[in-house]
């Protein structure tokens, strides 16, 4: 007996049970829910870049929260299991909600409710009573067919001894508009599973495939890593320098890649790129022959942004573009004493192995930019103060924030020519990003620099050394110059030169003491002579300053300094045309031209001491290949989508813009009086002026009635 009970209790729960769960899975609750998690996860797709590489993550939020992204998946948050998860469980939970109120809704649309009690008439909101001079089947008729001739749905219902009910109803499509919306919102969802990671996801699960996460060229990569040219669903980029092929896309995953084979390579003819003013692309777009890999077939196509090419289902679409293997001679420029001039050539993407002294560095070739457009309105925060290592050539963005600090400076764009970027990486594999403009550009002042860029980290902005150009427009008078002042001898006689051209002859006992401080500065601007044991820097002003710190009493600097410095510009000048008669050339004037090399060749001579590398890597020629990043998908679940966009508009309007309405007119006849006494109740789903407006139209059309007249 208690096995029984037991046993019979068992059998009550499972059907309860799962009652429950379909309540739960089928309720506006538990779908708001989901909703409300899928917008999240949205914003936070939006917010933060997604599938960037791991370094980018790390640099701009730190190593924990980098690790907590990947973790959670939030870097590939479309592609998360979690998030289609609960894509999956919107769609089980609308189909139920759509599959229990379906039915209902139907029946409702077809029942007109016409054994509704007259007494129940009475107690709507909207009704009126009054007597008209025709029987009750005659008046049932005519309003019937009034009703009908003004769209509604009628329904006349004898009651044997009573007389007529005629039940009537319009805007049933409200009732429909809930099912478009919910059944849109299946559909869009399954469009998004289908058009998502989930197929692909699918044929690593089930179908033997997985993610390559080695290197190499794409040829060698095993059969196990590469998706079928049939693959029902995917979404790709593939990358085709000018006078190239490519027949296979890469499909990022969370941890490696895969590779999709096309049923047709893109050859990509011309690439076009156009500029505004600003320096930002205005139109990019590819002239490509699709070949048909089956066929044979040659496909003559041109793709733009938002003008996307289609062939065998697959849509093509202009994504971005890259530099295609350009290639680039390059010429080192010492920055350091022990440094040489060499030259190199390599091919932007690659490599090279260089030396400096027993240091072995890898010079890595990462960008060339052909167009550079900069700003220089605000001249005066370009050339000003010593300190060129914190200048750069984007606007002050401080100056762009609070309504109190908006600047009226015209913008000044100008093209200053080419540049290379590249990436200098020690044994360790530490690596400085530096950026080199090609020819030199005038910021301003009259003197022409050369624009030598470094950062640390890719979030940074670069920061530029000014190289002044010579008269040839080059930087061989600076190279000239550092190398005649790390001469000793060169120092000895600049030194000798000033001496003659300062001293009077008269007082010739001045000369020992202007000999002795002369040398000393000189000396340290040079980086020949430590300034104090523990000093910081090498040479230059930052290690004249180190020596005034240490040897010269604070309340004396300024005047000291002041004469130091007039003493150092005057050798200093005299270095740079022993440097100019090393070379043959002729002594600069003591005009204000050489004064304006000379105090920009001081300056980057005084900030190369800290400059973070042996050389500087200057452009000499190129030859530029552009390439084309085209993004390439076959969507079957887009017409899916689409449609169910249309059926959530329709659904939308439906429900907001149709109201759904309902007339009952009891005819009875009237034994006292004569004629018919009738009755007429009038329901809305949504009462607005306009549905009192119809009431009374009804009541003046149906039944004769005015307001005045009317109860």
């Amino acid at each position: 007996m208690s096995a029984v009970s037991t046993h019979g209790l068992r059998v009550r729960r499972g059907p309860h049970a799962v009652r429950a769960a379909v309540e739960l899975l089928s309720s506006m609750r538990f779908a708001i829910a989901l909703l409300t998690v899928i917008c999240i996860a949205s914003i936070i797709g939006t917010v933060l870049k997604q599938r960037e590489a791991v370094n980018n993550y790390v640099n701009q939020f730190g190593p924990f929260w980098a690790e907590v992204f990947r973790a959670a998946q939030l870097d590939s948050i479309y592609s998360a299991w979690w998030f289609l998860l609960i894509l999956a469980f919107l769609v089980i939970s609308t189909s139920l909600c759509i599959a229990r109120n379906t039915p209902r809704i139907l029946a409702d649309l077809k029942n007109f409710k016409e054994s509704i009690r007259v007494q129940s008439l009475r107690a709507f909101g909207q009704r009126a009573e009054t007597r008209l001079d025709e029987s009750p089947d005659g008046a049932a008729n005519r309003i019937g067919q009034l009703l009908a001739g003004g769209g509604w749905k009628v329904k006349l219902q004898h009651r044997d001894g009573d007389g007529w009910m005629v039940a009537a109803r319009a805007g049933g499509a409200h009732k429909l508009g809930y099912i478009a919306a919910h059944g849109a919102i299946v559909l869009v969802c399954l469009g998004g599973l289908l058009d998502g990671d989930l197929v692909v996801r699918a044929q690593t699960w089930f179908n033997g495939k997985s993610v390559y996460t080695g290197g190499g060229l794409i040829a060698d990569v095993a059969p196990q890593h590469r998706l079928s040219p049939n693959n029902p669903t995917f979404r790709g980029n593939i990358l085709v320098p000018e006078g190239g092929q490519g027949s296979v896309a890469i499909l990022n995953q969370a941890d490696g890649v895969l590779l999709q084979d096309l049923p047709f390579s893109i050859e990509l003819k011309k690439f076009i790129v156009d500029y505004y003013s600003t320096g930002m692309p205005k139109l990019f777009a590819s002239e490509v022959v699709l070949h048909d890999r089956a066929t044979g077939q040659q496909v003559p196509a041109r793709i733009e942004v938002n003008h996307p090419a289609s062939y065998k289902g697959i849509e093509i679409y202009q994504s971005s573009f890259d530099d295609g293997g350009s290639s680039v001679k390059l010429k080192a420029v010492p920055m350091a004493a022990a440094a040489k001039p060499f030259e190199v050539e390599g091919i932007i993407g690659n490599s090279s192995e260089i030396t400096n002294g027993s240091e072995r560095l890898t010079l890595e070739y990462t960008a060339l930019r052909v167009i550079n457009v900069e700003n220089f309105g605000d001249a005066g925060a370009m050339t000003s103060g010593a300190d060129v290592r914190k200048v750069d050539l984007r606007n002050d963005i401080e100056s762009r924030l609070g309504a109190a600090n908006k600047t009226n400076k015209p913008k000044v764009l100008r093209n200053i020519g080419p540049s290379i970027g590249y990436k200098l990486r020690d044994a360790a594999g530490q690596a400085r990003e530096y950026q080199n403009y090609m020819v030199p550009v005038d910021t301003g002042d009259g003197q022409p620099v050369f624009l030598l860029g470094m950062r640390e980290r890719p979030e940074e902005p670069f920061r530029y050394l000014r190289v002044p150009a010579d008269e040839q427009g080059s930087m061989d008078g600076f190279v000239r110059m550092r190398a005649a002042l790390a001469d000793a001898d060169t120092r000895t006689r600049a030194i000798e030169r000033y001496i003659a051209r300062s001293i009077d002859p008269k007082r010739p006992e001045l000369a020992g003491q202007l000999r002795i401080s002369a040398g000393r500065a000189l000396a340290l601007f040079a980086g020949a002579e430590r300034a104090k044991a523990d000093a910081v820097s090498s040479g230059g002003w930052q290690a004249i300053a180190e020596f005034m710190e240490a040897n010269v009493p604070e309340a004396d600097r300024e005047r000291a300094g002041a004469v130091l410095v007039r003493i150092l510009n005057d050798v200093l000048f005299e270095v740079l045309n022993l440097s100019r008669e090393q070379a043959g050339l002729a002594a600069l004037p003591a005009d204000e031209k050489a004064q304006a090399f000379l105090t920009q060749a001081v300056l980057a001579v005084s900030d190369a001491y800290f400059y973070p590398a042996p050389v500087a890597m200057m452009m000499t020629d190129f030859k530029q290949v552009q390439a084309s990043v085209f993004q390439v998908a076959r969507a079957p679940g887009k017409n899916i989508v689409y449609l169910g966009c249309l059926l959530l508009i329709v659904g939308i309007f439906a429900m907001l813009y149709v109201r759904e309405r309902r007339l009952w007119v009891w005819l009875a006849k009237d034994a006292g009086a004569g004629g018919t006494a009738a009755t007429m109740a009038y329901s809305v789903n949504r009462k607005t002026i306009d549905s009192d407006r119809e009431f009374e139209r009804l009541k003046d059309r149906l039944l004769a009635l005015t307001k005045d007249s009317g109860s």
